[in-house]
């Protein structure tokens, strides 16, 4: 049985928030127009709400480059790339290749069970379930479009779990964590979507933004940044 929050919470109030030790940026990329940093598990993307939950990825950055602005988000628990823009219009160079999606994505994620088929979509459409968000759920009448791509990179019987690579075309909130559970393969160690066995068998969610690939907004040449899987 799913674990339902509590009504009104957002993601990173569901347990205590304790963000990893700073120890410095973990840069991926760099040059005069932008950042390409990667997250570790269980920092924010940008600050929340209240004294407490201040600390994430963009205010870090800050710190040592105050002229950065957040172009995407991953999820608390989500770990990889996240593009920062440097200064006001670069922001909105990139902000508009992801938004008309000329940024191609992809994740690896460790899912629960044996995946039969070697690759395959998942278009179901997701909006959010406003009594228990911040989970999103599908919905066929008033759910937004969204599609993911898979493909399995590969598979462990002995411990029933498949390693796939995820493209998300569209960007919906939670995609790719609802597509996997909806086609029955929830990511190992989601909190919020995973049955409490699933959950349980890792101690954060497997899931990893492991590459971007974009014409650079303001040079046109190709930037292409790989991230190591951590799990």
């Amino acid at each position: 049985m799913m674990t339902n929050p509590s009504v009104g919470v957002t993601e990173h109030q569901l347990a205590d928030y304790t963000p990893p030790m700073h120890t410095g940026l973990d840069i991926a990329y760099a040059d005069s127009a932008l950042l390409i940093v990667n997250k570790p598990s269980g920092l924010l993307s940008v600050p929340g709400r209240g004294e407490r939950f201040q600390d994430s990825l963009a205010s870090r950055v800050m710190l040592e480059y105050p002229q950065a602005l957040i172009v995407h988000r991953l999820d608390m628990q989500t770990s990889g790339l996240l593009v920062m823009a440097l200064g006001p219009q670069a922001h909105r160079d990139l902000s508009a290749l992801f938004q008309t999606r000329q940024v191609h994505k992809c994740y690896v994620a460790q899912v629960a069970g044996l995946m039969l088929a070697d690759h395959g979509e998942v278009a179901l459409p997701l909006i959010t379930d406003w009594p228990h968000r911040p989970r999103q759920k599908v919905d066929w009448t008033e759910g937004k479009p969204a599609l993911t791509r898979w493909q399995v990179a590969s598979r462990d019987a002995l411990h029933d779990t498949t390693r796939v690579e995820l493209e998300p075309v569209t960007g919906r909130s939670h995609q790719l964590r609802v597509h996997m559970m909806s086609i029955g393969h929830a990511i190992v160690g989601d909190p919020l979507y995973a049955s409490d066995t699933v959950r349980a068998r890792a101690d954060r969610l497997l899931l990893h933004a492991a590459e971007l690939k974009f014409q650079h907004p303001q040079t046109g040449e190709w930037v292409h940044v790989v991230s190591p899987i951590p799990f």
